[in-house]
């Protein structure tokens, strides 16, 4: 089967832009992705700081389902420790009586912000919030699947979801070990995000070994998430990732700025001593021509033997990243024959 490629959108602000921008940017670029094939289209939830805009996936989602008409939507991810099991399994059971097979929830463990902002999310704050995710991703699914024991207090509520007969694809996200165990002894799809650690291969490796099946999937399914731009040269691919390249080294510092310009960018880089090419940064990225960006997510595809890559890219210029998708397609041949999205796990 030929890899399925998808979008992962972190909704970037660009300098001199305002959020109001980036979320209508992620609308344009979720038509275009649309049109040109790919197979998912997923939002991620960041919170507390200039450069990300989508706080809400599930927010957006709706949004994006209503201006598509093909792609799978969803969220890439949603970070349950956050929020109740049942607000997150009412809000994406809405979306899939609105979408019908169309809607995924990914689901993460990270808190997508620093502490303080946590502590702002929570509702009591007279202490931090447990470490119970097993038990929260437990209890998501059980609503979801409907099969919370006859005796639990809440077992009632999971026969009125709101979205019932509708139903949707859980996916576990993880960039570490722990979440490729849970989500192979839970029987669930499983993206890794290579872009926050290229060190993933092993990880999913093991998640196939341990996999067990489940009632929502028969076999392993196994997304990578890569971090990629296209461009008409390699020289402007590498230019056009400068400012991903500046944004992240000033976040390593504590410093949080807006993506910045390309010649801001690069001025900084040169300054820094960073070269445009330098890779030591800890986080892969694929930049180049297109046929050079295919070769390189092909070869991670196959190193994590995964059916599906997802693409991110941050980049100032919207209308470069619009492109950069543009040019991922054309090198992959998608458009041609493009699949309809389906309900179920596996396609």
């Amino acid at each position: 089967m030929p890899l399925r490629l998808s979008v992962l959108d972190q909704s970037p602000i660009a300098h001199g832009a305002t959020g109001a921008d980036a979320l209508r940017n992620t609308l344009e670029l979720a038509r275009l992705a649309d049109r040109l094939g790919y197979h998912r289209y997923w939002v991620a939830e960041h919170h507390g700081g200039p450069m990300l805009a989508c706080a809400s996936p599930e927010v957006l989602i709706g949004p994006i389902a209503a201006a598509t008409e093909r792609i799978r939507v969803g969220s890439g991810g949603v970070m349950l420790p956050h929020y109740s099991p049942l607000k997150v399994a009412e809000s994406f059971s809405m979306l899939a009586a609105l979408a019908p097979g169309r809607i995924d929830l990914g689901i993460g463990r990270a808190p997508g912000t620093d502490a303080r902002t946590m502590l702002a999310l929570q509702r009591d704050r007279r202490q931090a919030a447990p470490d119970d995710f097993p038990q929260q991703l437990a209890e998501l699914l059980a609503y979801l699947d409907g099969e919370l024991p006859a005796g639990h207090p809440f077992a009632g509520l999971a026969r009125v979801l709101p979205g019932r007969p509708e139903t949707l694809v859980p996916w576990l996200l993880g960039s570490s070990s722990q979440s490729g165990l849970w989500a192979a002894e839970l029987g669930l799809p499983y993206a890794f995000a290579d872009f926050i650690s290229a060190q993933g291969a092993p990880i999913a490796q093991d998640y196939r070994r341990r996999f067990q099946p489940s009632a929502r999937l028969e076999d392993p399914q196994v997304a990578v998430a890569v971090w990629a731009i296209a461009a008409e040269t390699e020289e402007e691919a590498l230019r056009l990732g400068a400012s991903g390249k500046m944004a992240f080294t000033l976040l390593r510092r504590g410093q949080l700025v807006p993506v910045p310009p390309v010649e801001t960018a690069v001025a900084f880089l040169e300054r820094e001593g960073i070269a445009l090419d330098h890779r030591g940064h800890g986080r892969r990225t694929i930049l180049g021509t297109p046929e050079q960006v295919r070769a390189e997510i092909e070869q991670v595809a196959r190193d994590y033997g995964a059916q599906e890559a997802i693409v991110v890219s941050i980049v100032h210029s919207h209308a470069a990243r619009m492109r950069s998708y543009e040019l991922i397609a054309e090198a992959f041949g998608l458009g041609r024959g493009a699949v309809t999205a389906s309900g179920v796990a596996g396609t």
